[in-house]
């Protein structure tokens, strides 16, 4: 009998096929076609669609194999779909600690393992964590970073005008810098939004945070305001070449997600709680003076809820340094 195993009539036909449909889209994408005007004309009377043939046509272009043309053997679906065991412990140990999905994706984004916050979610659900309890809401709102200076955050607030009695001519604004770890912060005033004024100010905070508490930066968030960032040409702006002349690396929240920079986003709403709101000061330079008392208190007097009750000052003495 004979033996058919070995037959390529099949692989042949496959690929004289494709190789004609190639040759006839070809023509009409070079407008020479006779029969079609159009390709999506041609799609319909051969039967295919566009993702099927483009998918053929240019993995044939890259390697000119007529091996390409044929269809290719893949692995059952499920073990694609299923994440990697050590990447779903991952994100379980970060789950418990609080974290949702997108700030997980970000994190997995940035080791190069990325996976979708919808993939992401599945796995909460297979763990039985897509509802976050009350313990990993607290131990996120306690803490992520474990070393002193691991992580700054710094943003702008705009002062509102009404607090002063004399109020300067223009916009005058609030920089802080709190340090992720201990939230230790310190804070002072800046007119306007200009990235010298706003970089110089940041430095003053540096230099404060540093000869108080001995804390000296690895790693700097900011939004990507203007004052801040400039992806094109980081060595032409201030406030970019201040971090790199002190060996800072900058990191940025992600567009429209302020939460990414929530330690200094609630840093603002403490201090209009404490001290802004109801309040009324003659000049600038009075509201200055109070901000400085403002910040010796809040760093060495007053109990944070997410450090367990202790001070920023008296939490980062538990803490060691990068």
């Amino acid at each position: 009998m004979r033996d058919n195993s070995f037959d390529r009539t099949i692989e042949r036909n496959y690929i004289q096929k494709w190789q004609f449909l190639i040759t006839e889209y070809e023509e009409v994408k070079a407008g020479r076609s006779q029969k079609f005007a159009r390709v999506g004309e041609f799609y319909r009377h051969h039967g295919t669609c566009s993702q099927t043939f483009r998918k053929y046509y240019n993995r044939y272009l890259r390697s000119g194999a007529e091996a390409d043309l044929l269809p290719q053997r893949r692995g059952p679906k499920w073990k694609t779909r299923r994440m990697p065991a050590e990447i779903e412990a991952l994100v379980v140990e970060q789950r418990q600690r609080g974290l949702n999905r997108y700030e997980i994706y970000a994190m997995l984004r940035e080791r190069g393992q990325a996976r979708s916050p919808s993939a992401i979610y599945r796995a909460f659900v297979r763990t039985g964590l897509n509802r976050r309890s009350k313990p990993m809401l607290e131990e996120k709102r306690r803490i992520i970073k474990e070393k002193l200076g691991e992580l700054g955050h710094v943003d702008l607030h705009r002062l509102p005008l009404d607090v002063l009695l004399e109020p300067p001519a223009g916009d005058t604004h609030v920089v802080c810098v709190v340090d992720c770890c201990s939230r230790l912060a310190w804070a002072g005033i800046v007119a306007g939004k200009k990235a010298l004024p706003v970089m110089f100010r940041t430095l003053s905070l540096l230099n404060t945070l540093k000869q108080r508490y001995g804390i000296a930066f690895a790693e700097m968030m900011t939004d990507n305001g203007a004052e801040f960032a400039s992806r094109s040409k980081p060595d032409d702006h201030p406030f970019e070449a201040m971090l790199a002349e002190l060996g800072i690396k900058h990191r940025y929240t992600k567009p429209y997600r302020p939460q990414t920079n929530g330690k200094v986003e609630r840093f603002w709403r403490t201090l209009d709680d404490d001290l802004i709101d109801g309040a009324t000061f003659d000049n600038l330079a009075q509201f200055a003076d109070e901000l400085m008392q403002y910040m010796i208190y809040y760093n060495e007097f007053r109990p944070h809820q997410a450090l367990g009750g202790l001070t920023p000052k008296d939490f980062a003495k538990s803490k060691s340094h990068v």
